[in-house]
């Protein structure tokens, strides 16, 4: 029977892996089909506190990795079919494999929100993606013109990395104002490659019949005009859904999915933790979200003391 089971390895699944390694309690940490999480997948972190030069999003996560495997944590590239949260010890279907544990501290993050457009879905990885940084340098969107949606530090930092690539990237937002923190908007706005498109939304992407992107179809807001817009590449970036689909109906959470934390890290199952991305959606930093692995990892500990006192 295991002591902990962490679900998730992004910056708070392997910062409750390091808590709980170097608390002897012998963690397994299970990655889910991201290994790393969401960060593995960003070029440069520059805001994550020791980095004054930045660091390469899978390079943070690769050394939080080997740290908490240095203290005895194990981690298993493997995939949580269902659990049972009904009584304890608790039950997991691990791959088809049935894992015991005391506690489960749920880090498991956060997915990429879609458009929701039918030729969105048809064109996924025909040029529709959702991560700059994993597929921006492939050949298909090489010296032509791409579209970024989304108005946030993500949309921001997709448009900065695509100028690498791109002849030209159009930023589409529906707003007349980027959401984006004040350093990511003006290094868009001042980047010459960069065109922000405002008060404008993707209708449709184009084109289904040739089996690749070519161009989208946008309407404004305001005006409700439509036109359309040639490209070889649509990055969608307009935000998060929490990976909780798992938990639904078992473990409390808001309308939108995120799992809401009771008294610290706590669920509303006993034994049951959070952290990170999955539950906190008003900061979703990589520093806030290892401060929550920390956290959930130290009531862990302290629940499993209260069992044996």
């Amino acid at each position: 029977m295991e002591n902990v089971v962490i679900i998730g390895t992004g910056c708070a699944g392997l910062t409750a892996a390091i808590y709980t390694a170097r608390a002897n309690l012998n963690p397994l940490v299970l990655t889910g089909l991201m290994p790393g999480g969401l960060l593995t997948t960003t070029s440069i972190v520059e805001n994550f506190p020791g980095f004054p030069e930045g660091v390469d999003g899978f390079e943070l996560m690769t050394r939080m990795q080997k740290q908490a495997e240095k203290f005895g944590a194990r981690v298993k590239f493997a995939t949580v079919e269902s659990v049972k949260l009904g009584q304890t010890p608790f039950i997991l279907d691990v791959d088809g494999d049935l894992v015991e544990a005391k506690t489960i501290i749920i880090a498991s993050g956060a997915g990429h929100k879609h458009l929701g457009l039918e030729s969105e879905d048809k064109l996924e990885k025909k040029g529709v993606t959702y991560c700059a940084t994993c597929d921006g340098a492939l050949p298909m969107f090489r010296n032509k013109p791409l579209v970024v949606v989304g108005g946030g530090d993500s949309a921001c930092e997709e448009a900065l990395y695509l100028t690498r690539f791109g002849s030209e990237v159009y930023l589409i937002h529906r707003r007349d104002a980027l959401r984006a923190s004040r350093i990511m908007a003006e290094r868009v706005l001042g980047n010459p490659k960069i065109k922000p498109i405002w008060d404008s939304v993707v209708t449709e992407v184009l084109d289904v019949k040739q089996d690749k992107v070519t161009g989208v179809r946008l309407k404004n807001l305001k005006s409700h005009e439509e036109r359309t817009l040639d490209c070889a590449g649509l990055f969608v970036a307009i935000g998060h859904v929490p990976n909780t689909q798992l938990f639904k109906g078992v473990i409390d959470m808001d309308e939108n999915g995120y799992v809401i934390p009771k008294r610290g890290s706590e669920t509303n199952v006993p034994g049951v933790f959070v952290a990170g991305d999955c539950s906190d959606h008003v900061y979703r930093q990589a520093v806030t979200a290892a401060g929550l692995g920390c956290a959930a990892a130290i009531d862990a500990e302290r629940y499993l003391a209260s069992l044996n006192s």
